[in-house]
């Protein structure tokens, strides 16, 4: 880790920094708190802090040193295209996120940046997020391993992240303007979990408040969600960025916790501060908070230049790139491809990869890999014979005498692999997608080859899932490569022909159609409104929970090789945390990397709960034959919800089925455990619903004495009626004569001890 700038020596202290920012005129200090420029922040000089250099980074450093701006219009400095976020979600391995994270640091601290912009972990609420590309999973406890790996990987190098887009900002149609209306208890356990785990474990140096409205309030001027959660629960100490030109009201997100509005050059928004504290609606320490924030942003200046080998990072890529892939399905061992095949590789993705997404993220790759110049390579050393042809035109302009050649490929293959996906265009920031369709002509080549050729292998290159529908049962094999960064031509072809064995697994489900999708009924919104009415039951959750089929569970993944998994012993310790262990077998013949997947189920508490949770994980590699042991830890909070009505995590009393799986749908062991769990005393009101009454774990004998009923056959639907009513209204419609003092008694005889 390099040498980092130290600011001068009369703020090295708490007292030496409340003492240099007290000198700076407030005027000034207005000014700091937003960009200098595009990607700059105005120095501080009287603290000694040159400008901090922020670039957009989630899968690779896009720094721009010439013409500036946010949606990649301008060419940036070439950088090592790595996998995407939608790759590295399929890879289920924190060692791979971790690796990313260093590489991408390592290319900042040559190219000059101090923050990068990443990772991006929005959950994927719906698959048709044009920007899925750049997120990691539909599941929070994935998207949180892998982000604080990330996290820790790019600051162990010396430059700071900026986690984002924090938070509920999972859609881009109205973007800047939509209002996330979701409950708190979907907040709290399924948007929320992957950020509160970065802050909690990692100490991201800055966070990015995003665009959208949460309830009605801007995210970049949420009180709430800046302070009340992200600092005063979370603990965070460090910068809260906007995303560029979110703020609308300065003095309001100065206020609610935001520090440094991006990019520069509003001096409207800089007036707007001073005029709020010559009036007195803000007061100078809020601002030197901000000022004090900002400059600690120094410990991520280098002093020390840097040099990168990019030709090391391009192997890098390659090697990630062939821990993303995900084989879908392989009938009849169709792949890896054998030796002296009659090979025919089809679909102008073959030549033109399709291997990142569009806007902010977009990377000048210093090179990239084509798949069929890596097949060609590996073809020539196996004698496999290789016939090319474009199959389609990737603009989806349809063109018979394509697909003629094609056809005529097809016919004298042993095995034709077809390589299809989506264009750039039709995936970036900024829009959404319509449909989970291929385009027409490509699966219009698919029916055809696979009605010719004896055996057929699909590779996707996508950034969001496709619909695999219509053509699906046609075809002997599909490996879902979705966008695998600047090396993913060479690492595809390895996979083709067995020298890497896929290991990737599903970060997202695959439906059966866009309507059985639980967002589908709201997505995207309306008048300016996105309501997440599916509460809790995102993705899997929904899927499990309502037995409805899917083309592929959450979590799906084969391999070249078997394996096997010993039935876990759970320990639940005496603060009802679980360790969940067992052994791991490599039943095949070659070498492989297993994900071991840990759910939880359970029915116990008040709240409508998913089938099952995903609450750990662990990859493993194994040689043929290798056993290896696996432990798995569930924290005490993996056992909870998040009950609205104390506004905390409960663990409930009750059963707890601890399953370990071979993914979201399909269960390899089962065992129960039970729990004490959390016992919430409620203190009793004339304004509680009967039914508390009733149920009260201290007092719930005595109300029936107290109403009189005692010895009183209450019919079960008499009981429904009267649970719903607070004892005021149950008293006042009864007409009982239920003596005050005795119900004063009771409701003292409540309180928590």
């Amino acid at each position: 880790m390099n040498n980092h700038t130290t600011i001068s020596t009369n703020v090295t202290t708490d007292d030496g920094m409340q003492q240099g920012i007290a000198g700076i005129p407030a005027e000034r200090k207005a000014a700091l708190l937003s960009g200098r420029n595009f990607w700059e922040t105005e120095p501080i000089e009287e603290l000694g802090l040159p400008p901090v250099t922020l670039a957009d980074g989630t899968y690779g450093l896009r720094h721009q040193s010439g013409s500036h701006d946010h949606l990649a219009m301008y060419d940036s400095d070439p950088a090592t295209c790595f996998p995407p976020g939608v790759a590295i979600g399929s890879s289920w391995d924190p060692k791979v996120a971790a690796r990313l994270g260093s590489a991408i640091g390592k290319e900042a601290l040559a190219q000059g940046v101090h923050i990068v912009l990443g990772p991006g972990i929005n959950i994927k609420r719906s698959p048709l997020c044009g920007r899925n590309f750049e997120y990691y999973s539909e599941d929070p406890c994935l998207t949180g391993a892998l982000a604080v790996a990330f996290t820790r990987g790019l600051q162990k190098e010396g430059p700071g992240v900026s986690v984002k887009h924090f938070a509920a900002n999972n859609q881009e149609t109205n973007r800047q303007t939509i209002s996330a209306d979701v409950d708190e208890r979907t907040l709290r356990e399924i948007y929320l979990p992957a950020f509160e785990r970065v802050v909690t474990e990692a100490q991201p140096a800055t966070v990015m408040a995003s665009y959208n409205k949460i309830n009605g309030v801007f995210a970049a001027a949420n009180p709430w969600l800046l302070t009340g959660l992200l600092r005063d629960e979370w603990g965070f100490e460090g910068v809260v960025v906007s995303d560029w030109n979110a703020v609308t009201d300065r003095v309001e997100s100065l206020r609610a916790g935001l520090d440094l509005e991006m990019p520069g050059g509003s001096a409207g928004h800089d007036d707007d501060v001073r005029a709020a504290l010559r009036s007195g609606e803000l007061q100078e320490s809020e601002l030197d908070a901000s000022v004090a924030r900002l400059a600690g942003l120094v410990k991520y200046i280098p002093t020390e230049p840097t040099d990168v080998n990019y030709a090391a990072h391009h192997e890098i890529a390659r090697e990630l790139a062939a821990d993303c892939a995900v084989l879908l399905k392989n009938d009849a061992q169709t792949l890896p491809l054998g030796q002296g095949v009659r090979l025919a590789v089809l679909g102008e993705f073959a030549e033109k990869l399709r291997y990142q997404g569009g806007g902010s993220a977009h990377v000048n790759a210093t090179q990239v890999d084509q798949p069929l110049d890596a097949i060609k390579l590996l073809a020539a050393d196996r004698g496999v014979s290789l016939a090319y042809s474009r199959g389609f035109a990737i603009d989806g302009a349809e063109d018979t005498g394509l697909l003629d050649e094609a056809r005529g490929a097809a016919r004298d293959c042993d095995v034709a692999v077809i390589f299809a996906g989506l264009d750039e265009r039709a995936e970036s920031e900024g829009i959404d997608r319509e449909n989970l369709d291929l385009p027409a002509n490509q699966v219009e080549l698919i029916r055809a080859v696979a009605a010719i050729a004896p055996r057929t292998v699909v590779v996707l290159s996508n950034g969001g899932v496709v619909s695999l529908e219509g053509w699906h049962d046609d075809v002997d094999a599909i490996l879902e490569a979705f966008l695998l960064g600047q090396g993913g031509g060479h690492a595809i072809a390895d996979i083709l022909f067995g020298l890497a064995n896929p290991s990737g697994h599903l970060a997202e489900s695959i439906p059966l159609r866009l309507n059985d999708h639980p967002s589908s009924l709201n997505f995207p919104g309306e008048r300016g409104h996105v309501r997440y009415g599916e509460g809790v039951m995102v993705g899997y959750r929904y899927f499990t929970t309502f037995d409805s089929p899917v083309r592929y569970p959450f979590g799906h993944g084969l391999s070249y090789t078997t394996f096997t998994s010993s039935a876990p012993q759970v320990v639940v310790s005496a603060n009802e945390e679980v360790t969940v262990s067992l052994q791991v077998t490599n039943t095949g013949n070659i070498a492989g990397k297993h994900v071991v997947q840990v759910y939880v189920a359970t029915e116990a508490g008040p709240v409508r709960r998913p089938a099952r949770e995903l609450r750990g994980f662990a990859k493993v590699y194994l040689e043929p034959g290798e056993t290896t042991s696996v432990s798995i830890d569930l924290p005490r909070r993996a056992l909870a919800y998040w009950d609205i009505q104390y506004s905390r995590w409960v663990v409930a009393p009750g059963e707890y089925r601890i399953q370990v799986c071979q993914d979201a749908a399909t269960v390899l062991h089962d065992e129960l455990i039970s729990l004490t769990g959390d016992k919430i005393i409620t203190e009793l009101t004339m304004d509680t619903p009967l039914g508390e009454w009733f149920e009260h774990p201290q007092v719930g004998a005595q109300v029936y004495d107290a109403l009189g009923f005692t010895g009183v056959d209450i019919s079960p639907e008499h009981l429904a009626m009267m649970s719903s009513m607070t004892m005021t209204q149950f008293i006042h419609i009864s007409g009982l004569p239920v003596e005050a003092e005795v119900l004063a008694r009771v409701m003292r005889d409540s309180r928590p001890a």
